[in-house]
């Protein structure tokens, strides 16, 4: 992840122990340029594998009937268990025979032109940490869990893959243009939080739902959040959530759909996000279409109202 999906809101929480790559600020320094590291998958300690085991383990019990098939699908043809952190030699292997992509472990947060570089080549940025056992509901930054188990299956599809790489290249773009908030906001509300519809149900692909428990449940059953119909420019328009769940989910009709935005020129549509002013998190549109309207009571409670 690039510092910039952090960057619309202050602390999201309680800090961890340690934080990693460039949540660490100036006490890390890169070796590389690119910021890859070797992951050491040999030195995951048994404390370690069991923190994934325990996180991987519920969430392939809570995911059946509320994630989407791409996911289960990629999931099911991934060299990645319940027994152990995945080697990412190996699930790059699977990947590359698939879309062409890889799996590089980086230290945490990188900086957004590097994560923007590695996006559009194809190769995905991990954290090759992993939280701590008093840390399985709540971590500041992305680990290998996140990361690998949210992200990596959905990069099997070959839309997705195809829509994360024109992102990369997009993002190089915007930080031209001045407009990287605004691609922030298309990332976060579909490869990070993004719903899809199968059938007359809706399903989870964004990783930073499918990689919480409490979110995974939260976005398809709670009443309190809005669900709404995905559009480039609204979205754009749309500040998130980076402290908490979502107040609203964007859904998409299918997820081919995402190859349509690769063929998008951004450029005008930022400038009229621009123009159109933000939006909360939790406004709807008079020409939304509304899957469910929330009654916002989640979020007002958090606030204290």
């Amino acid at each position: 992840m690039s510092a910039s999906d952090t960057s619309e809101a202050g602390s999201i929480g309680p800090a961890s122990k340690a934080l990693h790559g460039l949540a660490a600020g100036e006490a890390y320094q890169p070796d590389r340029a690119d910021w890859t590291i070797p992951q050491r998958w040999d030195r995951y300690t048994a404390d370690e594998h069991a923190v994934w085991k325990t996180l991987f383990e519920r969430q392939t019990h809570l995911l059946p009937g509320r994630a989407c098939s791409a996911f289960v699908e990629g999931m099911r043809d991934l060299p990645m268990s319940a027994n152990q952190i995945p080697d990412f030699e190996a699930l790059s292997e699977a990947l590359m025979k698939r879309t062409g992509w890889q799996v590089v472990a980086v230290p945490g947060l990188v900086p957004d032109e590097v994560f923007f570089e590695h996006l559009a080549n194809r190769r995905f940025p991990a954290g090759q940490f992993i939280r701590g056992a008093h840390e399985l509901d709540y971590l500041q930054e992305p680990d290998v869990f996140h990361d690998v188990f949210g992200h990596v299956p959905m990069l099997m599809h070959p839309a997705l893959a195809d829509f994360i790489q024109a992102y990369g290249e997009g993002g190089l773009r915007a930080q031209r243009l001045g407009h990287l908030a605004q691609l922030a906001r298309v990332y976060w509300y579909t490869v990070e939080f993004g719903l899809v519809q199968e059938g007359d149900e809706l399903r989870i692909y964004g990783a930073g739902i499918a990689s919480s428990r409490a979110e995974s449940v939260f976005c398809l059953e709670s009443a309190s959040p809005n669900r709404v119909g995905f559009g480039l420019e609204r979205v754009m328009r749309t500040r998130y959530r980076i402290d908490d769940f979502q107040e609203t989910y964007f859904v998409l009709p299918d997820l081919d759909s995402l190859l349509d935005f690769t063929r998008v020129d951004f450029a005008p549509l930022y400038e009229q996000a621009v123009l159109g002013g933000d939006l909360a998190p939790g406004d709807v549109l008079g020409d939304d279409t509304v899957w469910q309207r929330g009654h916002g009571g989640y979020h007002r409670t958090m606030a204290g109202d």
